[in-house]
Parts: C-alpha cells; structure tokens; sequence
C-alpha cells in the first residue's frame, strides 16, 4: 500500500464538500498546515509491524478442482493441512465456507470483485479446528458476499445440490451443505446472518447449527453486519455436530460479539432421551404464503415423533414471529451497507482483530460493483437510499425491536426446553437457468427467510434438523433453545436421529 500523503488542495476542498463544509483558498491552506502531525503519526504506523496471529500448521496454495472432482461445483480450493498428530478431531475431514480467512490459500466470498485475494492469516476456527487433529480440505463455494439464500448467485456458478441435480443446495453457506450431504467431508463450517447455515443444511438434509450469538469466535470471518454475524458446523451426523463445536467455541479475546461465552460439554447431551423435556411446536412457523404441506405435515409429525419419545410437546402461539423478517430486514439491508460494503468488511468501532490485507483487497469493490449479484445489488441500492434518506432511523429502531422479539421467545422459553417449526417453509427449488427472468432470481435467493431470520437478530441458538423426504427432497425441522443452551438442542437432536432413519419418512 502505498505511503500516506497530506490531500491536495482540490482532494480537501472536495472533502469538505462531502462533509458539507465550503472552504475558501484560505481555509484548505490553514487546514493543511495543521494536519503534519497527524501525517507523521500515519508514517509512523506504516512503519510498524502489523500483529496477526502466527500461522502454525504448513500448506499449499493448493489448486481449483474441476470435472468429477467437483460434480457439484462446491469446491473453491482444495488445499490439504494437516492438523496437529492427535486430538478430538484426528481423522475428521473439514471444509471450510469461502468466507473463512486460510492463510495462503485462496479466498473469494462468492465474489468476483474478491478473485485474488490470498489471507495472510487463520481465523481463530481454523487453529481451533488445527490444533485438535482436524484435517482441513479446503474451501467451499458460497455466495456472491453470501447474500443469498439460493445456490445459484456465486461468481464461480452455482452449486448443485447432491439430492437432486438441477436444485438448489442452498446458500449462502451452499458448497458446505453439499460437501457434507455428498459424503466428501465429514464437517464443514458455515457462515449464517439471515440462515445461511440452516438453509442449505435444510435443502441437502444435514445437521446445521446456529450457535448462541457469540459462543463461536468470528475472527478472521469476513463480516456481513456485527450484530448477525454467525458461525457453525454443518455436518451428517448429530454427534459430530456437538463434537465440533466443543472445539469451536469460546472467547478467543479477538471478538466483540462475545460477552459472558459460557460453554458445555455438547458431546455429553447425546444421550438420545427426551424424556422429561418440553417442546413448543410454535404455531406461526407454519403455514407461510410459500409454506409446501408436506413440509409442515413432515415437521408435525416430527414433532409427534417427541412426544412418543417421551418429551412434552404443546403448540404455543408467539404472533410477534411473524413480524420477525420485518424486524431482520432494516439490520440486515442498512447494516450490511454500512459495514460490510462502506465500512470495506469491517467497519469502526470495535476492538479486536481487523484482518487489514482483507480490507484493503475488499475496498476495491467500488471499481467494480457492476460485478455484484442482483441479490446483492437490491440490498445496497436500497441500503444506501435508507442510510442517505433516513440517516439510520429503521436500523435503530429494529434493533430496539430486536429485544422485544426475543423477549418474546424467552417468554415461551421460560416454561418450555425447545421451540419446534419448520426450518424453511419450502424444500429445495430448481436453480433458475442463466436466462432465467431476473425477479426470479431475486425470488429465489429470499423466499425462505421467515422462519430462520428472526433468530439471527435474536441471537438464540438454532438448529436444523432433517425430518423426512417430500416427493425425493429434504425437510428441515428446526429446533431453538434458550441463549447459550445448545445441549437442550443437541439432546432432542440425537433423541430424533436414533429414532429412526429420517430418509425412510414420508408426509
């Protein structure tokens, strides 16, 4: 980069313009002046060592797979390290969301406007998942800056989903979910700000969680909106979902987003047995304007499937989820424009780790945002109007909203150990085709929030669970708990998966 300079007189005047200020001759002048001591201080960062955290396990750059070694186009990269000789993971295959920072390899976001950038550090997960044995085989494809909820926005193209050629797998976290329904790793971590862990885990039929705002470190994670970042493991397996996270949670000290992490022993709560736990079926999760019957039917039955284990289920009514998206969408849409866009990923005003190659190579995005998805587009477009028109009005007061909201889940969650709904109100849909109407591929991307997005702005711990097939495709149960108490989660979750094989249920 290159060394920090003192503005012409013309850059400060149009400065001054930007800030509404008219400055004379004299002015730019006089301001000049002043500023050479906050120049030196620039100079002298400059000459100061960045400090990352050290990079402790070897790799290559690695290579992009084609062909049938990546019949679902959800590979990125593919870049082998090993982690360390033993630990909890020994033996276990991860890949990871092309949002999460591996050092030397590769990362683009799903992004054209990313091609190129190469980290030069590992997110905190990353030496986590390292340090206990795990074997990382690289990146998987996700979505333009993961602003999709369908699979077909990525620059690379889209993913297919491993159920059923020509559907979507899912996004944004859409080559994870499919690696793991494919087989071809046993773990994948995902990235989830309105479901993007949840969704695909629905649409391919694997196991997504959603952690407690917070309890999974994001550091080194290329952020959307603080306050909905999300991280988590996506896996085949409920055990090896509780596994990986024992390994990925707790503060890290590099953070914001974690305050008062307690953590659990999740492996612990797979003890298949229900008994005893209350369970509110919420009845405002179903029947959505899009909601497929056999999906609701499938989740219904899954929720009866509870009961005949022994667990206490009531269907409640929560009447403020449905004002949940609303909620969602002025954090989502202005947040995102402010920080991940304006803010070039990472903002102002936290502390903590600001991975600084990644914002400088981000930044470049304003040469080339005739490049962005049209799902992207329609978020900033309006993003920015709201931000210039209404000066952060609608994003304050739903994050004022936002805590009603999850008082009202924790009303519920007072009496009761879990709220049950379907994850999605639909299954997988087919991927529009390049030539596709362009409202369909907005439609595409942002059909199946109402269920999965209020609880990214609550916070509360989130989990899909598959429940059965409908005409051949995956339905997604999903299972929500109290804040920090994901082993309620992971109880019922075993309890349902050793009941029986979820492919074998039809509505």
């Amino acid at each position: 980069m290159a060394s920090a300079k003192l503005p012409t007189p013309d850059e400060l005047k149009a400065v001054g313009q930007q800030l509404g200020m008219r400055l004379s001759d004299a002015d730019v002048a006089f301001f000049l002046e002043t500023m050479g001591g906050t120049l030196a201080a620039y100079h002298a960062i400059e000459a100061m060592a960045d400090p990352m955290p050290r990079v402790k396990y070897p790799r290559t750059p690695g290579y992009r797979p084609q062909g049938a070694e990546n019949k679902y186009n959800a590979w990125y990269y593919k870049s082998e390290v090993q982690g360390a000789a033993s630990g909890r993971l020994r033996g276990k295959r991860i890949a990871l969301k092309d949002n999460v920072c591996l050092a030397g390899v590769p990362m683009m976001n799903g992004a054209s406007t990313l091609e190129g950038y190469v980290p030069d550090v590992d997110a905190t997960i990353v030496t986590r998942m390292l340090d206990a044995g795990g074997t990382i085989l690289g990146k998987a494809h996700c979505e333009y800056f993961c602003f999709s909820g369908g699979s077909h926005t990525s620059a690379a193209g889209p993913v297919q989903n491993p159920r059923r050629a020509g559907y979507s797998a899912g996004g944004s976290s859409s080559g994870s979910a499919a690696l793991v329904a494919a087989g071809e790793v046993d773990m994948a971590i995902g990235g989830d700000q309105g479901g993007s862990i949840r969704i695909p885990s629905a649409y391919c039929g694997v196991y997504g969680l959603k952690p407690t705002h917070g309890l999974v470190p994001y550091t080194g994670i290329f952020p959307i909106e603080a306050t909905l970042d999300h991280t988590g493991p996506m896996t085949a397996t409920v055990a090896d979902n509780a596994l990986l996270l024992e390994v990925l949670a707790g503060p890290d000290g590099l953070d914001p987003r974690q305050t008062d992490v307690r953590t659990a022993a999740y492996t612990s709560a797979l003890t298949a047995d229900v008994r005893g736990m209350k369970i509110a079926v919420v009845k405002e999760g179903f029947g959505h304007a899009n909601s497929e019957a056999d999906v609701d039917a499938l989740v219904r039955k899954g929720a009866a499937t509870f009961r005949q284990l022994g667990a206490q289920v009531e269907e409640v009514s929560i009447p403020f989820h449905l004002a949940g998206a609303a909620i969602w969408t002025p954090i989502a849409v202005e947040g995102a424009t402010w920080q991940m866009l304006n803010g070039n990923g990472f903002g102002f005003n936290w502390k903590g780790l600001y991975v600084t190659s990644l914002i400088d190579a981000h930044s470049a995005w304003r040469q080339r945002a005739d490049e962005f998805s049209d799902t992207l587009k329609t978020t900033i477009l309006f993003g920015q109007y709201a931000l210039d028109k209404y000066r952060g009005h609608y994003y304050a007061k739903s994050q004022n909203l936002a805590r009603v909201l999850r008082a009202a889940y924790d009303a519920v969650l007072q009496n009761f150990d879990l709220l049950l709904m379907p994850t999605l109100p639909l299954k997988a849909t087919p991927i529009p085709k390049p030539d596709a109407p362009r409202m369909e591929i907005i439609q595409r991307a942002f059909e199946m929030l109402p269920n999965t997005a209020p609880f990214d702005v609550t916070g509360h711990p989130a989990m899909s669970v598959p429940c059965g097939l409908g005409d051949g495709l995956p339905a997604g149960m999903m299972l929500v708990a109290k804040h920090l108490d994901e082993v309620s989660i992971y109880r019922a979750a075993s309890a349902f998966e050793k009941a029986g094989d979820w492919t074998g249920i039809r509505p």
